[in-house]
């Protein structure tokens, strides 16, 4: 297949912005990537832009790509919209990359945008998370959760109402016990993860979080849905990115040694399967779907990013990533294997937990961590020698799984 590399990327810092709207976030993340990779805006030939949250919040029910890039001054090219859940962003990538491979165009913009925070909306603000399972099976999946090992939940934290929350935190709760239930990992475990994320975003200038957090403090803060407590659960966030992609051809007309290679990439969709069939999660079959296509293997991986949606989702995507044999993902982190200076260093930009998770552009700020990685310019979080780079990129829910996820393998040039 031919060649397809990311130019330029950029991203806007995370937070809760009431004045801010998407349009604004989107432009700034645009034109942070077009100057990263020395274009114009008359050299992008396609476009593709992630969103998930704008129909329902704020009416905007279509043709949101549209209306948040033709003000910026795009026009006549192809702008198509994507929505895969939290995996949009990435999905939104990997379309890009096959229009390109097919030779339609030569570069192409990605861009992936969310306003999450409205304080004066709550009640939609959470309502929008249901959108993210099959609301027709609604019920069903909520028992289905409440009865995963939840034996292991101690008595007194049992029917506790910790107030309002996603879905989400459940579902990812669920299959934390599952996995404490079925490999013996630990509560404590989840919070070295948590702890470890913290610290990153520290020195990550556009973390939403950046206080440092030590394993106690994680496991004393307000319980959300136990195992967890509120530091290992991704924030609300608002933000945007954007990435310029291109082929050979095109990256010629850029700044071509700032580029870095997509050497492999892979959206995968759920199948049914046991809750305790591991080997079969959907983001072990897209890592090795992604692993096959770059002709690499997890020891070639020097640095990654993954969905913590929860401190549990980095362990079971170490896991899923070939980091660590499965059921081990929890000792795995605990002894410091996953942080900076460890053998594989895992979210080194804080992950969703504290860089933040503005759903529909999560995937893009993923690869914009591991560009910086791969071009040796992140500062006091630089992972030494950084070559080899994966992301993997969880979104929805159906039954015991993320219902999309997709893995992307890049290439220092």
């Amino acid at each position: 297949m031919s060649k397809v590399f990311i130019a330029g990327i950029g991203m806007t810092g995370l937070g809760k912005f009431v004045d801010r709207s998407v349009k604004d976030l989107t432009g700034e993340a645009v034109h942070a990537a077009l100057k990263d990779a020395g274009a114009e805006i008359d050299s992008i030939e396609a476009a593709w832009f992630s969103n998930t949250r704008q129909g329902l919040l704020e009416g905007q029910n279509a043709i949101r790509g549209q209306c948040a890039l033709r003000p910026l001054g795009f026009k006549g090219i192809p702008i198509a919209n994507v929505e895969n859940a939290c995996a949009s962003g990435s999905t939104a990538l990997l379309q890009a990359v096959a229009h390109i491979r097919a030779g339609m165009s030569d570069i192409a913009l990605v861009a992936g945008a969310e306003k999450m925070f409205f304080p004066d909306k709550r009640d939609a603000m959470f309502r929008a998370f249901m959108g993210g399972t099959d609301i027709h099976r609604l019920e069903e999946f909520q028992t289905l959760v409440e009865g995963q090992a939840e034996h292991l939940i101690p008595a007194e934290l049992r029917n506790v109402d910790t107030g309002q929350r996603s879905f989400f935190m459940d579902s990812y709760a669920a299959q934390a016990r599952l996995h404490m239930e079925s490999f013996g990992t630990s509560q404590r475990q989840l919070a070295a993860v948590a702890a470890k994320n913290h610290w990153h975003s520290t020195m990550n200038p556009m973390a939403q979080y950046q206080t440092d957090m030590s394993i106690e403090e994680v496991l004393s803060g307000r319980l959300i849905s136990w195992p967890f407590t509120l530091p290992m659960c991704a924030p609300i966030s608002d933000g945007a990115a954007a990435a310029v992609v291109c082929s050979e051809r095109g990256l010629s007309r850029l700044q071509e040694q700032r580029s870095v290679l997509i050497r492999g990439i892979s959206l995968t969709s759920g199948s049914p399967r046991e809750a305790t069939d591991f080997a079969n999660h959907i983001g072990r079959v897209a890592a090795l779907k992604a692993y096959e296509e770059a002709a690499l293997d997890p020891a070639d991986i020097d640095v990654a990013e993954v969905h913590d949606a929860t401190a549990y989702s980095e362990i079971q995507q170490v896991e899923n990533l070939g980091l660590c044999p499965i059921g081990e993902g929890g000792a795995f982190s605990e002894a410091g294997h996953t942080k900076l200076g460890g053998k594989v260093p895992v979210n080194p930009s804080g992950g969703l937990v504290s860089k933040g998770h503005p759903v529909g552009a999560t995937g893009i700020m993923q690869l914009h961590e591991l560009v910086t990685q791969l071009r040796g310019e992140a500062g006091q979080r630089q992972v030494e020698n950084a070559r080899i780079a994966v992301a993997e990129n969880g979104g929805g829910f159906y039954e015991t799984e993320e219902a999309a996820t997709v893995v992307t393998v890049l290439e220092r040039r």
